[in-house]
């Protein structure tokens, strides 16, 4: 058989079968045809017989090259940039990129890769596609308070589909880190505090990214992260270190990121801190014991932002070839921005630190990820401009991101039905740093996010009823300036009603955003107090990336509306709530405390040995503030009202290779329609260990009309019984067991059943 040569290298074997690998370059770019004398057979060994022909041909400085990402000119999410990373390209000396995108922008750069050096191996796009590219969705945590793994599912499929169309493979998402401390500015990044329903969503936002092939143009490589543990950081601080028992980072950690690796997620990434006195970037630990061998990681693992570098102010490595040597020794693929393998790995080959298998190892997995994503079959895939303009802040990825939004919305206070507001409404008084604020929408970590393409709540209402809606800004959420106060409680004192949106801006919460208090910044607590003189009903629009210590509202305010950061059409969205066109849904994924004071509080806490009782001192409590939260995890109202029967289950006993069914009755006891998120809990009450007083094992949203019930069911099964016990060995223990049901995890209808 002869083929036509096209390029200087046209056929060489790889182990007993002969590849034949035609390279054609035209105008319209570079594409690679690769023949196999064995077609057919597993589509892994395929890939993987394809890799190791390209391998065959790569210098230990093209390997290397591969193993780099740089980012570009572009944007900058870190403290350094590289103005070399186009020489770099050119050269092979880099495989990888971020903070490129645009469909053209990136072309450009991938034309350099596969047209202008030796073997035109691309380029791998990657970007922080976090909650939308250029249609922006609620910020995560948001998203979390809807409870709806198919609109997260959702979003995350828009956010690729978007992404993909403006030239990216690759989305540094989902961030899975459990949070319990709202003081880390990242708790806006994730799912909040729950690891069963981090796990959930984790799961739906990888299929959300990458589909069900990732060959397919509109799909993104997920990248869990950050692993692990990184939302435990001491006081609440960005770049913090973590101390915890292996134990608490099997059971509360770790899931979200199996959960990542089992719904498919092609990489993982790094995390900032250390574990056990190790950094995670060089924690063997965490990245060989656990998601290579133990977990069967097929994928690739990338660093955060130079944390390789990072290593050096840990007191882990003496200097940059070093860090280089135990990152890689690790299990770590490819060094995000510090440049430590582009500088040092060779030399180490060299002297024989490291192994060029090691560096092989790599490269075949990261390379694998490029023909998943068919990028040797087409290069220029994903650059095509005119998909970009049909996909971008489509019609259809609008009113999803709407929809998702509204869903997101957790109504926390509702005094004498002050909500739904009543469209005949004379004059409404929306006043508020946030009320017309474009940027702050969108939150932080927004991607190609642009202000201008918000519509803002200010702009929602006045969609709704026009120009009886009345404005002032009132104050700055990031000033100390009470100039405004006087205009804007004249408005309120003319007006029917009063809604306040207040809360923090958007650069308050995300990376290097963590809060030390975080109650309302600035004067717009004493602008509340100032309106709710005024004797007008006060409606409070919260807008904010953590949870916020707000007590005086809880007391005082008529209605409270948590909206957290909603995108691109946060407007709209609170409008449709405000006005009764959507009965708020959301629920609390994270516990709201009273004061910054009990922080951590999280639901699932352990018992003590003196558990709190209000009249014995010697027991676990403040002096100065019941230890109960403000709002519990799992809590939010509705326009309607439900009612919980009793809880029952199908037998008392249950059998290790059997299951029990636990049911409760719902009724919508209200005059409108609306949707309860039915959530169970279970207790250990004895262990070889101690266990958490409860913990979710399920939900299920429930819609039900005015006077509708439902049987809500739930099996439990031993799986839902298991955890690490005084060995470390996960399992279920014989013993009684307390189920509980209700609207959020304070409730106390339970049910007691026994596994024998």
């Amino acid at each position: 058989m002869r083929i036509a040569m096209k390029h200087k290298y046209s056929k060489y074997l790889n182990g007993l079968g002969l590849l034949f690998v035609v390279w054609s370059i035209n105008f319209s770019g570079l594409n690679k045809h690769y023949f196999s004398a064995k077609p057919g057979g597993d589509p892994e060994e395929r890939i993987l017989a394809r890799v190791d022909s390209v391998m065959e041909m790569m210098t230990l400085e093209e390997k290397i090259g591969q193993m780099t990402l740089f980012t570009s000119d572009w944007d900058v999410t870190g403290p350094t940039i590289r103005a070399t990373y186009k020489e770099d390209i050119r050269a092979g000396k880099v495989g990888a990129i971020f903070n490129a995108h645009t469909a053209a922008y990136n072309r450009e750069l991938q034309r350099v890769a596969v047209e202008e050096t030796r073997l035109g191996i691309p380029l791998l796009f990657g970007y922080d596609v976090i909650h939308g590219y250029k249609t922006i969705f609620p910020v995560p945590l948001g998203e979390a308070a809807s409870w709806d793994l198919e609109a997260i599912e959702k979003s995350a499929r828009v956010s690729a589909v978007e992404a993909a169309a403006a030239g990216l493979h690759w989305t540094f998402a989902p961030m899975v880190d459990i949070a319990r401390d709202p003081r880390w500015g990242r708790i806006m990044e994730g799912a909040g505090e729950d690891t069963y329903l981090g796990s959930l969503i984790a799961q739906a936002r990888v299929k959300g990214f990458q589909g069900d092939d990732l060959g397919a143009v509109n799909t993104v490589v997920a990248c869990a992260k950050h692993y692990a543990a990184y939302g435990a950081a001491l006081a609440g601080r960005d770049y913090s270190t973590v101390d915890m028992s292996e134990r608490m980072l099997r059971e509360i950690y770790l899931p979200p990121f199996k959960a990542a690796l089992d719904a498919g997620c092609g990489t993982f990434m790094t995390s900032f801190n250390e574990l056990d006195g190790v950094p995670a970037t060089a924690n063997k630990f965490l990245l060989d014991e656990i998601l290579r061998k133990e977990w069967h990681f097929p994928g690739f693992v990338v660093t955060d932002y130079t944390s390789i570098d990072e290593m050096i102010n840990h007191g882990y490595a003496a200097d940059q070839r070093q860090a280089a040597e135990q990152a890689l020794d690790a299990g770590v693929d490819m060094d995000m921005q510090s440049a430590a393998y582009y500088n040092h790995l060779e030399d180490l080959v060299k002297s024989g630190d490291v192994q060029e298998e090691q560096i092989d190892q790599a490269v075949q997995r990261i390379l694998r990820m490029k023909f998943l994503l068919g990028l040797f079959d087409d290069p220029y895939k994903y650059s095509d401009e005119a998909r970009q303009k049909r996909e971008l802040l489509s019609p259809e990825h609008l009113e999803a991101s709407r929809d998702v939004a509204r869903k997101s919305i957790v109504l926390l206070k509702n005094e004498r039905g002050t909500l739904p507001l009543n469209r005949d409404i004379r004059k409404l008084a929306v006043i508020g740093p946030l009320a017309d604020n474009h940027q702050d929408m969108i939150g932080a970590w927004s991607g190609a996010g642009d202000a201008k393409d918000v519509t803002t709540l200010l702009q929602g209402l006045r969609n709704v009823v026009g120009q009886r809606v009345v404005y002032a800004m009132g104050c700055e959420a990031d000033q100390d300036n009470r100039d405004g106060f006087a205009q804007a409680i004249n408005l309120a004192q003319s007006a029917d009603a009063i809604v306040l949106a207040i809360g923090e801006k958007a650069y308050m919460s995300g990376e290097a955003a963590s809060r030390s208090d975080i109650t309302l910044p600035g004067p717009q607590l004493e602008l509340a107090q100032r309106l709710k003189e005024t004797g007008k009903p006060l409606i409070i629009v919260l807008m904010n990336g953590r949870p916020l210590a707000i007590p005086w509202l809880a007391e005082h305010a008529d209605a409270i509306v948590e909206t957290w950061f909603l995108g691109t059409q946060a407007g709209p969205a609170i409008a449709d709530v405000l006005f009764g066109d959507y009965n708020p849904s959301g629920r609390l994924p994270v516990t709201f405390p009273r004061s910054v004071g009990q922080v951590p509080l999280f639901y699932n806490m352990k018992n003590t040995g003196r558990p709190m009782d209000p009249n014995n001192k010697y027991t676990s409590k403040y002096l100065d503030i019941p230890n109960t939260p403000l709002y519990p995890f799992g809590f939010g109202l509705s326009y309607t009202t439900f009612s919980y029967g009793d809880p029952r289950v199908s037998r008392t006993t249950m059998q290790a290779k059997g299951s029990i069914t636990a049911s409760v009755e719902i009724t919508n006891t209200g005059k409108l329609a609306g949707t309860e998120t039915v959530q169970w809990y279970i207790r250990d009450l004895v262990g070889s260990v101690t266990r958490p007083v409860r913990e979710l094992k399920h939900f299920e949203r429930v819609h039900l009309q005015p006077g509708e019930s439902r049987q809500v069911s739930f099996e439990i099964t031993l799986n839902d019984l298991k955890f690490y016990d005084k060995d470390l060995h996960y399992k279920a223990e014989p013993g009684d067991f307390q189920v509980f049901v209700g609207p959020d995890a304070s409730t106390e209808r339970s049910v007691k059943f026994t596994l024998n």
